[in-house]
């Protein structure tokens, strides 16, 4: 093969294959729709089949009957006395009332409601096992009764066996932002479903105020025992106290002796620390007369000068001085005036000696004294202290024996309130709840819904019959449109070629339809094949091509029948059968079966001429597969089979050769390096597209040139209305009976189609 012809088929490819980058697995809405629509039928019986047989099935189910009662919960009940300490209050709040809705589950109220109705004697909540009756006669004829079985079985024992079941049945629904909770029950029986439910109320109702009752009891019994040993104790302070008050003598000693002692206490203070003062003073000129020299003059000691006497001394004395300086001034020693003045300042001098032995006397003396008044004073002040000390202590006793009785008289004074409140309140309790709205019979059973059930089953087998089509398409691997052949096949779409008529598909209809149909949608598609093929290599003045399929039955040797006509209206063509194995176009073209053909002219035994026959009505020449040889395969694999293939080349424009399917025998994949083109016939809806692709990938390997794919057999209104194949058939006027409309009749002719 030249390495233009390798060149054009690679350009008619390009023109031809599609984007190879297309998803092969894409999934939209439409595609969904469209598998929907197809077996829209069937989808729609499934539907119905599980909808009738739901009906059934509720139709013969026992109807279900609810009750509902509805119950005010007194979140702030009303007391007549209160009684905190006794029993826990109540709590206003989400939790008090979901405790009390738990409550309404209890066991225990449900136990109590199966025992006041007696649920057991009712058919329905019955868990006795029931024995034949003619076991019963049977037993009862040999001397036995169930009467004993019976008696095993206590009313206690019955309840619990009802309780599982009744629990189920019972249902309690709080309603929000509010105080209220539906209780409803569930029975075969309407008149049941109301009576149990307003049983629950009742129980529940009950339960709570015999509850209460018995904590009133128990706290008023428990009070009356506190209050006798509460009265004991408080005889018993009482006496402790009175005994103490005779033995200590007292009365009223706060306002009296504690008074009195604080006074005496507050003055001996007051002339302590006057007397201390004195004493500090009179110690310290004392100290100062002690500490001066032996001899010193102690007039100028402070102690000694603050004495207004001494001052007074010292005052004479300076002033006598002063008079003896001015007369010595004025007069000699011997003057009369100064002796005068001079024995004046003597006496003034001894004057302030004696006046100063006199006031260090005193001050020793004052010492002296200011100290013992201290010590008498400091004594005083002890002995008083110790009076109030002794004072306090028997106030202190005296108060603990007044706080002791006062806590017991107040102690005892609750309690007896108490006691009296709780008697009371014994008497009057409030109910925790009340109904608002009692059950009543009701008129339609709540289960089945039928006509719900019977939707929804409806709906059910719709959804699953459309799961059901998805997944019947996703598993379907066959070829549907044409993009699936470009999407899976990886190969250029030749033509596609539609379903024909059932009385149109005999062999020896179909392998002349081009010539007896030349308006119809199948002889255009063949026009399309050979405008494709000689694109295809549009420089070749000569074209050899290979007709094959993946299996037998998939239409190849029809179509090669019909391409070869139509090529034999403008060029020179010759039909080779090289099925040899069931050939097949003799047959088709009802033509001498048996006639020389192929392995003839191959192995010389016939020439040319005798080889070929001519097909009525047409230009085509026909070469059969002649004499069935023993091995046709190494027929083929011969260098005769070459020499004669380029020999008929010479002879003819166009070469057609029918072949065996690929999957069977190997006889497609020796001719294929051996002509110019392999056309490849997959049936639609039919092979699977692995299977096809696998074959065009032999072909490959075998150097055979791909010109495309025939989809053959294809529903082109089932294709474009379930499968989205936009064809483009009878929109141009190719109705079922061919292209009358849209571009006339002389669009059909071959000759302006070719």
């Amino acid at each position: 093969m030249t390495q233009e012809h390798a060149a054009d088929h690679a350009k008619h490819k390009q023109i031809f294959l599609h984007d190879p980058s297309d998803n092969e697995d894409k999934l939209d809405i439409v595609e969904y729709w469209r598998s929907i629509t197809k077996r829209k039928y069937p989808i729609l019986a499934f539907g119905l089949a599980v909808a009738l047989l739901a009906a059934v099935v509720v139709f013969v189910m026992t109807p279900i009957y609810r009750s509902t009662v509805t119950v005010l919960i007194e979140a702030n009940k009303s007391k007549v006395v209160t009684i905190e300490d006794v029993y826990s209050g109540i709590s206003q709040n989400r939790e008090y009332f979901q405790t009390q809705v738990e409550i309404i589950k209890s066991r225990e109220v449900a136990i109590k409601s199966i025992l006041k109705l007696r649920l057991w004697e009712d058919e329905e909540f019955d868990p006795r096992p029931k024995s034949d009756s003619w076991i019963k006669s049977t037993l009862a004829a040999v001397g036995f009764s169930d009467d004993l079985s019976e008696k095993e079985w206590s009313d206690d024992a019955l309840a619990e066996a009802i309780y599982t079941k009744f629990s189920k049945q019972l249902t309690i629904e709080p309603i929000r932002l509010s105080q209220l909770a539906k209780i409803s029950f569930e029975s075969r029986s309407p008149a049941l479903s109301a009576k149990v439910a307003n049983a629950v109320a009742d129980v529940y109702i009950e339960n709570d105020l015999d509850a209460r009752y018995k904590m009133t009891k128990q706290a008023s019994t428990w009070l009356q025992e506190r209050l006798t040993t509460l009265k004991n104790k408080l005889d018993e302070s009482e006496r402790s106290l009175q005994e103490f008050r005779e033995k200590q003598g007292i009365v009223d000693v706060k306002s009296a002796a504690q008074s009195g002692a604080g006074k005496q206490i507050e003055e001996v203070m007051q002339r302590l620390v006057e007397a201390r003062m004195k004493r500090a003073e009179a110690e310290n000129a004392y100290n100062q007369i002690k500490a001066a020299p032996k001899g010193a003059d102690l007039s100028s000691l402070p102690g000694v000068i603050r004495n207004p006497i001494i001052a007074e001394a010292k005052k004479q004395e300076a002033e006598a001085e002063r008079r003896l300086s001015e007369l010595a001034q004025r007069y000699g020693s011997e003057h009369p005036k100064y002796v005068q003045a001079e024995g004046e300042l003597k006496s003034a001098r001894d004057n302030v000696r004696r006046q100063v032995d006199t006031v260090v006397a005193s001050v020793t003396r004052e010492f002296e004294v200011a100290r013992g008044t201290e010590r008498a004073l400091e004594g005083v002040l002890g002995a008083a202290k110790g009076t109030v000390q002794s004072l306090n202590r028997k106030e202190f006793e005296l108060n603990v024996l007044e706080r002791e009785v006062d806590s017991n008289r107040q102690m005892y004074d609750m309690f007896v309130k108490r006691a009296k409140e709780t008697n009371v309140a014994g008497d009057l309790q409030t109910a925790i709840a009340r109904v608002v709205d009692p059950a009543v019979e009701p008129k339609k059973p709540v289960k089945p819904q039928k006509v719900q059930i019977i939707a929804i089953a409806f709906v059910l087998g719709l959804f699953i019959g459309v799961l059901a089509s998805l997944l019947l398409d996703r598993l379907d691997n066959t070829l549907k449109t044409s993009e699936d052949v470009e999407a899976k096949l990886k190969h250029p779409l030749l033509t596609t070629l539609p379903l024909l008529k059932e009385e149109e598909t005999q062999r020896t209809s179909t392998a002349r339809i081009f010539l007896d149909q030349p308006k119809s949608l199948y002889s255009e598609a063949i026009r399309t094949a050979r405008t494709g093929v000689l694109l295809s290599a549009i420089d070749l003045p000569k074209r050899i091509l290979l007709v094959t399929s993946s299996l037998p039955g998939e239409g190849k040797t029809t179509f090669s029948i019909n391409l070869a006509m139509a090529h034999a209206h403008t060029k020179k063509t010759l039909l080779i059968d090289a099925d040899m194995r069931r050939p097949a176009v003799s047959k088709g073209l009802d033509l001498q079966v048996g006639a020389k053909g192929l392995s003839n002219l191959v192995s010389g035994t016939a020439t040319l001429a005798e080889c070929v026959q001519p097909v009525q009505g047409s230009n085509l020449m026909l070469m059969s597969s002649g004499t069935i040889p023993p091995n046709p395969l190494e027929l083929l694999l011969s260098q005769k089979f070459k020499d004669t293939l380029e020999a008929l080349s010479e002879e003819f424009d166009i070469i057609v050769i029918d072949s065996p399917p690929v999957e069977l025998v190997s006889d497609a994949l020796v001719i294929a390096p051996m002509v110019t083109g392999v056309i490849y016939v997959s049936k639609a809806l039919d092979t699977p597209y692995q299977l096809a692709r696998k074959g065009l990938q032999r072909l490959r390997r075998a150097d055979g040139q791909i010109l495309g794919v025939v989809l053959n057999r294809l529903d082109f209104e089932k294709a474009e209305k379930y499968y989205g194949e936009y064809s483009g058939y009878g929109k141009y006027g190719y109705g079922k009976n061919g292209y009358t409309n849209g571009y006339g009749a002389v669009y059909g002719d071959d000759t302006a189609s070719s």
